[in-house]
Order: C-alpha cells, then sequence, then structure tokens
C-alpha cells in the first residue's frame, strides 16, 4: 500500500492534472456525466485524442465550461486490448466496484445490491468512458452535452447513460450544508495554504503521499512509450509512468429518502401529539454533526445553531468533546473524518497523522428535484471522490468507519444517515449525563443506484492511452 523510497524533489505539473482533481468548478453551476461505451476501439481512440485537447488542465479555474474524462479498467483494456497495461493498476479498481466480494465489503446488499442498480451493475450496459462536464448556463451545457454525444456516437462508441444533475447548491438534499470539510492540498493554487493540509500523494498518483512514499501505480517499460509522451519516474527507473498525475476516481449515485428522513425526525420529536421543532431540529444535527441551518458544528455551538461559526472547520474532536456529549460519536461527520480522535493516541499529532491517511476530495453534485419541491421524483447525490489508494481510503472509511457496527467502541450501530441497513432498522446512540439517548427503527435513508471505480489520468496519459502506441 506504502509503495517504494522516493526521492527528496517532487515538482507538480498543473497542465498535466485535470481540473476536476484541483477544484469542485462552483462557478460552473450546471453539470451532467455522460456515460460511453466503446464499440470500436480504433475511432475511439480518435474522438480521445480530439477530446484531450479540450480536456480542462488544474492550471486554472475555467470561466465558461469545463470538460474532464475518466475511464474504467474495461475502458482501459477497450482501448488498449493490453491486458498487461492494467497490471500496474490498484487491485480495486482492476476488478471494479460491483464484485461479490465487494458487495460485502462496501456493504451493498439488499436494497443497494447493484443487480439493482441503473448503472454500472452486473445487468446493465458496460461502461467505458465517463465525460464529466460543467457549464456556467444551462445553454453552454446542453451545446457542450450534445457535442459530446455526437462526436463520440459518429466515432465508435455508444451512449449509456446521461446523468443530470441539479443545478449546484451548497445543500444537499437532507437540507445540510455541503462541502465544508475539505482537505487541503497547498500544491493546488485555488486552496488556502492553511487548514486540514494533505500531501498531494494522497490524491494525485506519482507524488509522494503522507507514507513519504508514492501510491502504487502503471510504471511501463521505455519501450512501451518510445515516442516519450508520457512522463517519466521521478525516482529514476527509467520508466514511463502512466499513473503520474491521475487518480482514482469513485462515483456512487445515491438516492435520498428525503420525505422519510423527515418523517423519522417528526416522529422522534412528537411528544403527546405535538412535534417539537427544537428538539426535531437538534436530532437531525446530531445525526450529521453540524446544524442544518447555517452549518454550524455541534462540536463548537452543542446548544444552538450559531451562524457566525458556519465555516467552523478548525475544531479537534477530543479535545472538545472526547465523550461526544457535544457531537455524537456516531455522528455522520464524525465517522468520515474522525480528526484528532483515532487510537492509540487520541488528541494528539499521531491521531491525526492517521486521519490523513485516510481522505477523500470530494466532488459529488445533487441531482432531482429541490428537497422543497412536492414532486416525487428521484432525488439524491451523485457522489465523486478523488483518491489515490481506493482500498486505503474510500474502501476503508466506507467499510470501518461509516458501515463499521463497531467504529470508535460503538457497539452495533452503523451511520444513521447513510448506513445500508443490511441487518435491518439501525439505532442511533447520542451521548448525554446522566443517561444516554437511543433512537431506534431508523429506516434506511440512502440507497445506491449505481456506481463505478475510475482513472482520470493525466493529460499526456489520456494521450497515450488513446494513441495507437498503446495499442501496440
Amino acid at each position: 500500500m506504502a509503495g517504494t523510497a522516493v526521492s527528496t524533489h517532487d515538482s507538480v505539473d498543473l497542465d498535466d492534472i485535470q481540473g476536476l482533481i484541483a477544484r469542485s468548478y462552483l462557478q460552473l453551476p450546471y453539470a451532467s456525466y455522460v456515460l460511453l461505451g466503446i464499440e470500436d476501439a480504433g475511432p475511439a481512440r480518435s474522438v480521445l485524442t480530439g477530446w484531450a485537447d479540450h480536456v480542462t488542465a488544474a492550471r486554472t479555474a475555467p470561466a465558461d465550461t469545463a470538460m474532464n474524462i475518466a475511464l474504467t479498467s474495461g475502458g482501459v483494456l477497450a482501448l488498449t486490448g493490453r491486458e498487461a497495461l492494467a497490471m500496474g493498476f490498484s487491485e480495486p479498481f482492476a476488478t471494479g466496484m460491483a464484485t461479490e466480494y465487494r458487495r460485502r465489503l462496501l456493504d451493498d446488499v439488499g436494497a443497494n445490491d447493484p443487480v439493482g442498480w441503473q448503472w454500472g451493475g452486473p445487468t446493465t450496459e458496460v461502461v467505458h468512458v465517463v465525460a464529466l462536464l460543467f457549464a456556467g448556463s444551462a445553454g453552454q451545457l446542453v451545446e457542450l452535452q450534445q457535442n459530446a454525444i455526437a462526436s463520440a456516437e459518429a466515432g465508435g462508441m455508444r451512449l449509456v447513460k446521461v446523468l443530470e444533475t441539479s443545478k449546484y447548491s451548497d445543500r444537499e438534499h437532507f437540507g445540510f450544508r455541503d462541502g465544508i470539510s475539505q482537505p487541503v492540498i497547498v500544491e493546488f493554487a485555488s486552496q488556502p495554504r492553511d487548514g486540514d493540509v494533505v500531501r498531494i500523494g494522497e490524491f494525485v498518483l506519482g507524488h509522494v503521499n503522507e507514507y513519504g512514499q508514492r501510491t502504487e501505480r502503471p510504471l511501463l517499460p521505455p519501450a512501451a512509450d518510445p515516442q516519450g509522451i508520457l512522463p517519466r519516474d521521478p525516482d529514476g527507473s527509467g520508466a514511463a509512468d502512466l499513473g503520474r498525475n491521475g487518480s482514482y476516481l469513485v462515483f456512487r449515485q445515491l438516492r435520498q429518502d428525503v420525505e422519510g428522513f423527515e418523517d423519522y425526525l417528526t416522529q422522534a420529536a412528537t411528544v403527546g401529539g405535538r412535534v417539537d421543532e427544537a428538539a426535531r431540529e437538534l436530532l437531525a444535527a446530531k445525526i450529521l454533526g453540524r446544524w442544518r441551518g447555517s452549518g454550524a458544528p455541534l462540536t463548537t455551538s452543542p446548544d444552538y445553531d450559531d451562524p457566525r461559526q458556519a465555516d467552523a472547520n478548525g475544531f479537534a474532536y477530543h479535545e472538545l468533546d472526547a465523550a461526544g456529549l457535544r457531537c455524537p460519536i456516531g455522528a455522520h461527520i464524525r465517522r468520515s473524518n474522525p480528526r484528532d480522535s483515532l487510537p492509540p493516541n487520541p488528541g494528539t499529532a499521531d491521531s491525526q497523522k492517521i486521519n490523513r491517511l485516510h481522505r477523500l476530495l470530494r466532488r459529488g453534485r445533487g441531482y432531482g428535484p429541490e428537497r422543497t419541491d412536492s414532486s416525487d421524483a428521484e432525488r439524491g447525490l451523485h457522489f465523486l471522490c478523488f483518491n489515490s489508494n481506493i482500498a486505503r481510503q474510500y474502501e476503508f472509511i466506507q467499510h470501518s468507519w461509516l458501515n463499521g457496527p463497531g467504529f470508535a467502541g460503538l457497539v452495533g450501530v452503523e451511520d444513521a444517515l447513510t448506513g445500508p441497513r443490511a441487518t435491518g432498522a439501525c439505532k442511533f446512540v447520542v451521548p448525554s449525563v446522566p443517561a444516554r439517548r437511543r433512537y431506534h427503527g431508523l429506516p434506511q435513508f440512502v440507497q445506491v443506484r449505481g456506481g463505478a471505480y475510475l482513472f482520470m489520468p493525466g493529460l499526456r496519459a489520456l494521450r497515450y492511452l488513446s494513441s495507437d502506441i498503446a495499442n501496440h
């Protein structure tokens, strides 16, 4: 998992890294994801070669539109016809999200079973390429999407599905502010220079990670790249570095049962036939770990929503709330980012260092009508995140922290907001004095509707994979 020893000098080429890795494109509020399958590799390579000239890099923030490209492992094989080429990719990416093993690991069972997915499952059309499109206006997005589909279908690819998104909002459908807590990568000029700083190698392949090493990635013999399209291994092996400046993209379509969530809050806050609205909102805040109104964290504002702390993120759990009396230990944001509360030495730099080994760069967008809309259309989140080691980062968080019934000493308790309810309705524990309170019968609020593990290559790697050289 850690990789090999590395050289001390490590430059970052922002012109080779795809832009979505570096920024969320918040200035481009309209987006869609075009899922494609490859039918004829030759023409498909030509299309991708043309697209490579228009893919948005990390150097600058786009003003009007942006396009990024990612591939499944099947897409790499379909483009190149070379199984050996994929050997250096990670096992999760190579085998995919919907295998029997990963169904158990991710608790994709019952309502989450890939057999029932709308895309990415064993019974749906195969996805090879995903074009991620962003625009400043609805009209620009329509034009960008139409052009991408037309060129793909004229060039050896078939349209599998278009995943539409809602106009960007900083609120997800359950009503909480989203995107507040993100790791800081100082090499990306668009990000602040303080906060939760994590090494770029945790998210971008070929760079130094939190172990002081480079995560495993596909390295090719120099003869496989005679024209020198790919960057070379910075540690001097001479290998052509297919992975460098790329990243693994985890894509999960998550349906949100907003009505079910609101109904549960109402039921739990009803006493003597009357709904205690303050208790209702407090329970919602306890389940997530932040207030729905401003996003202020319970850790620093436990009794009421304080808009002055709406963007507060520089807090530690062990220091302020070791017992979870403010923010429950089982709250969603505490499970997904435990900060300084991890053993064996909670409250220390060692604990925070362990936490940095499991961070994600989230880039998701919502879909469906707003939560206040009476429409019964499906609504949810296209969850997208980048990481360099799927097993150590995304899968560990999903399996051990969010879905793990024994997280941080809890017993038989999964994440109350996103848990799969594999064994039925769950409970939620709120520590308090003199006695903790247990909420029972929480139904499933989030259902997986599709998903895939993708590789978002560096631009030089994209040009290589779409060249005839890679096919020989």
